[in-house]
């Protein structure tokens, strides 16, 4: 039979499954959970995040700081401004996953989803692969319509930064004689779903991207950063 581990293997086993568990605990909030979501988008500052997750910046400073603690995020600063990025792509990785188990094994999740997102019945999707093949023959018009700081950090290449507030203001610069394409952060961002809907009550013919800019650059698909083009 195999030997019992003596209390020093214990102890030390018991401490290393503890600091594994550190970067759970750290996404055990919500909050935190939608700051990494944000993050995956591209850095923000603290006030930037603070706006985005509806929190003060205190609240929104403590939360990135146990983010910190579990090695989830890093910083730079900017002149007196702090600036918060995901400390590498396997956070966005596990994220990711973690988003994907719980839509699998969490009940209510759907529910959840479909209150928030409202029904998407009628709202068509197309894949990354078929936007890709599209964007390179050029026959469809592709919407970023995430927030400005977003699109700069990094953009489907092709893509017009059109945020959802400013959408209707754009209108007569689409055409109207091609497919319009909007995406934002992922499959559970109401950006896209919005901006489909009022593409279509306008009269053009519009779809969202099947998820949203961190699937498509986690693909390897071409992406630009910088502000708009031409």
């Amino acid at each position: 039979m195999p030997e019992s581990p003596n209390s020093n293997d214990r102890s030390a086993k018991t401490a290393l499954f503890d600091a594994f568990a550190q970067v759970a605990k750290a996404l055990s909030s919500g909050r935190r959970a939608e700051i990494v979501d944000v993050l995956a988008q591209g850095e923000r500052s603290v006030e930037e995040l603070a706006s985005e997750i509806a929190q003060s910046v205190a609240n929104t400073s403590h939360h990135l700081q146990a983010l910190a603690r579990a090695g989830l995020v890093t910083t730079r600063r900017d002149g007196t401004r702090i600036i918060y990025r995901l400390a590498s792509a396997r956070v966005e990785e596990l994220w990711s996953a973690l988003r994907d188990v719980a839509a699998e094994r969490v009940a209510g999740i759907g529910e959840l989803a479909a209150a928030y997102l409202g029904d998407r019945a009628g709202l068509e999707a197309i894949g990354r692969r078929e936007l890709a093949e599209r964007l390179r023959r050029g026959d469809v018009v592709v919407l970023d319509v995430r927030p400005n700081p977003e699109y700069t950090a990094g953009h489907i290449a092709g893509a017009r930064s059109v945020p959802i507030a400013e959408l209707r203001r754009h209108l007569d610069a689409l055409p109207t004689n091609a497919e319009v394409v909007a995406y934002c952060r992922g499959p559970y961002c109401v950006y896209a779903d919005d901006a489909v809907r009022e593409l279509r009550r306008r009269g053009y013919t519009a779809r969202r991207l099947e998820d949203g800019f961190p699937e498509w650059r986690r693909a390897g698909l071409p992406v630009a950063t910088g502000a708009d083009g031409p």
